[in-house]
């Protein structure tokens, strides 16, 4: 039955027994982080609107016409973040976390908010984990960020999934590479909007998905063409290492990513069951941002990866996430005074580290076997007048059905042995 309200347009919205396979990829995607010594940043959900305009770029479509901005009370103009890296860097300068050992490694997880038209895989309200590394510029960190959101998602069972890489180039690389894009693309049939775009920043275009423009792109001149000789360097060991570790990818000369600030090494991962909206995250290096921001002029790199994507992916590939139960041990009183003796015991219970419910209402003897079901517990704990009066619970088991009666001073000790 339909209520009086539902969630804005555009949002993901999970709930149980969906909202555990969506807390089985978030929580998948950032473990590999964590064994790599990533520690975890939170970050807030709006910020200044100026750090976006100026970490992510003024030509940018997320700039442009995706962002979420408002005015507060106090007459500030604020973003609901876009994207996580601005965030980061911003977060890093103003904690001085980037004084000492480098790289400095985060990673993040949370809600990102774009005013895009909603689709299948595409929303205003959408969910990412991330990581960045501050400080170094080293190919052998640059092939650990993209090996570790190939284990990221290898680890849910994900197999359709390809790697796209690129190079970007340095700052001795991109002005004459920029001189011969822009070039080309004055030659061609644009829009006026996408001839603005090209001036102010001519590797927006090469990101501009629609066909008639793709078709046009054909020949445009590629950055790899026109690397300097330390950044196709960079971009070889990168390669090469990725090769070393087995991680396939594929060379993608033309792939540009939707934000401004990346520099070198730039990546992507599609997916071949998803669609028009195939990227189920990216990433990439960044030369300047740090010291756009008011920092230290220090590199870094990172991904971002899309949670709703991610288990879009899944539901694809037919992969079983394995919904978790909600519970080891579902309690039934038999009587007013049996509940009071179960509340006491729940708490014992969970205090033990046993994940514990109970049947709330008056429900039957049959109901509460119903509930007890439907929470996947693995033991059922009766309880009635007559348990009370001799001491004892009686232990069901939900697999076998066999019960034993089990004194009330040895029932956590009972459970826990019998949970192992």
């Amino acid at each position: 039955m339909a209520g009086l309200f539902a969630s804005p347009k555009g949002v993901a919205e999970y709930v149980p027994p969906d909202s555990e396979r969506f807390l089985a990829v978030r929580i998948a995607l950032s473990a590999p982080a964590r064994r790599a010594g990533y520690g975890y940043i939170e970050l807030p959900i709006f910020e200044d609107t100026a750090l976006f305009v100026r970490g992510v770029g003024e030509s940018t479509d997320v700039v442009g016409k995706e962002m979420y901005t408002f005015t507060d009370r106090g007459d500030r103009s604020l973003t609901l973040r876009p994207e996580g890296t601005a965030s980061v860097v911003r977060a890093a300068i103003e904690h001085g976390v980037l004084q000492g050992t480098l790289p400095v490694k985060l990673w993040y997880a949370g809600p990102f908010f774009r005013a895009e038209r909603p689709q299948q895989g595409r929303y205003r309200q959408f969910q990412q984990v991330g990581i960045e590394a501050l400080g170094v510029n080293d190919p052998a960190l640059d092939a650990e960020t993209i090996a570790l959101a190939d284990e990221a998602l290898r680890s849910l069972g994900l197999s359709n999934f390809r790697i796209l890489l690129n190079c970007l180039g340095d700052a001795e690389s991109r002005p004459g590479y920029r001189e011969k894009l822009l070039t080309f693309l004055r030659g061609l049939d644009l829009d006026e909007a996408t001839q603005a775009r090209a001036e102010a920043n001519p590797l927006r275009v090469l990101d501009d998905k629609r066909p008639q423009v793709q078709r046009q792109l054909a020949d445009a001149p590629l950055i790899v063409d026109s690397l300097s000789d330390s950044a196709a360097q960079h971009h070889q060991q990168v390669r090469a290492y990725l090769n070393d570790l087995g991680i396939a990818f594929e060379d993608a000369p033309k792939l540009v990513r939707g934000l401004d600030y990346y520099t070198g090494t730039t990546f992507e991962v599609v997916h071949d069951g998803l669609g028009a909206q195939s990227a189920i995250g990216g990433g990439g290096s960044y030369d300047s941002l740090i010291g756009d921001l008011g920092g230290p002029d220090l590199p870094g790199i990172g991904f971002a990866l899309g949670v709703d994507r991610t288990l879009l992916a899944c539901d694809a590939e037919g992969i079983d996430l394995g919904a978790h139960p909600s519970c080891d041990v579902f309690l039934v009183p038999l009587g007013v005074g049996a509940k009071q003796v179960l509340v006491k015991l729940a708490a014992e219970l969970r205090m033990a580290g046993i994940r514990v419910d109970m049947a709330f209402g008056d429900r039957g003897m049959k109901g509460a076997m119903r509930a007890a079901d439907r929470a996947g517990a693995r033991i059922a704990l009766l309880v009635g007048d007559r348990e009370i009066s001799s001491g004892v619970a009686t232990v069901k088991d939900l697999a076998t059905s066999e019960q034993v009666e089990v004194s009330a001073d040895s029932l956590v000790d009972f459970i826990q042995e019998k949970l192992r």
